[in-house]
């Protein structure tokens, strides 16, 4: 049976998803089992507040996330139906992790403007518009996209999952949202740490503003990624490893740095009153 120069390169895109697929899964382990014996101290150690609460969705939700890659990945998927439900249920999760991720930040953000409300109402109101226009965009995108699955090459054996493509600006205009909101935290962040990093000097008012400028700086960097890419390769099937990649990178950047925060509060008992957001609020040690 001869294939078209089509039929080979879906096959091969079909391959290159399934090795990027593993590689992410063996990437999320591997950071997991370097992790555990921290991760579990601080679960037996620490008491149960809001805070535990989000570390433990944002630190497990991506092993949902991991779950429906395999199905879409590396399981057949018949048809475009099953490719289109695998992927919205994807998605589902990874809004989940992200807005959980954000949340870590919003509220470092917030303690270090020494719990201004004016600015807790400023970022929660402006987050709460970017997570609603971020999650109907980025649906309508899945919506209109074009699937591709394993029953449009028949009698190729050994190949799995299935993929979707799209050239609308509803592909990237969710991360352009993403792109501005951390921008702007990162900002107010600057903006804080310039007026009182000489007046400031306690570990942990260094750590948080050190964290949140690293974390934006790692999310600004994927978010542009992620406009960039779908702008310069319209029709990529590869523009989804990218979103999988800033789920994954942020949801351990946000839990990896609360641990530390968390270890630092064990040991470093006082802090400076600017930063007075009860630890009880911001790490769930106290």
């Amino acid at each position: 049976m001869e294939y078209s120069a089509d039929d080979i390169a879906a096959t091969r895109i079909l391959q290159y998803l399934a090795y990027i697929c593993t590689a992410l899964i063996t990437f999320w382990t591997y950071d997991y089992i370097c992790s555990l014996h921290d991760e579990w101290t601080f679960l037996l150690r620490s008491r149960w507040t809001k805070v535990k609460c989000l570390y433990v969705t944002a630190r497990y939700v991506p092993f949902f996330l991991i779950a429906a890659d395999i199905c879409l990945t590396l399981t057949p998927n018949e048809n475009s139906k099953a490719c289109k439900m695998f992927i919205t249920i994807y998605s589902c999760f990874a809004v989940i992790s992200l807005t959980c991720s954000e949340c870590f930040f919003v509220l470092r953000t917030y303690a270090l403007w020494s719990n201004n409300r004016i600015v807790l109402v400023a970022m929660l109101s402006t987050f709460f518009a970017i997570i609603v226009s971020f999650i109907g965009i980025w649906f309508s995108a899945i919506a209109t996209s074009q699937y591709f699955s394993t029953s449009a090459i028949p009698g190729i054996t050994g190949i799995t999952g299935c993929y979707r493509t799209s050239s609308s600006v509803q592909l990237y205009l969710p991360f352009i949202l993403l792109f501005v909101f951390q921008l702007g935290l990162v900002s107010l962040t600057l903006i804080r740490a310039i007026r009182n990093w000489r007046p400031t000097r306690y570990p942990l008012y260094a750590t948080l503003v050190k964290h949140n400028i690293f974390y934006y700086a790692c999310g600004l960097f994927f978010s542009a990624l992620n406009v960039l890419v779908p702008v310069i390769f319209p029709n990529s099937p590869y523009h989804s490893f990218l979103e999988d990649f800033e789920v994954f990178i942020l949801a351990i950047l946000a839990t990896r740095m609360h641990l530390h925060l968390w270890q630092i509060d064990n040991t470093v008992h006082e802090f400076d009153p600017l930063v007075s957001i009860p630890m009880s609020d911001m790490s769930p040690a106290a």
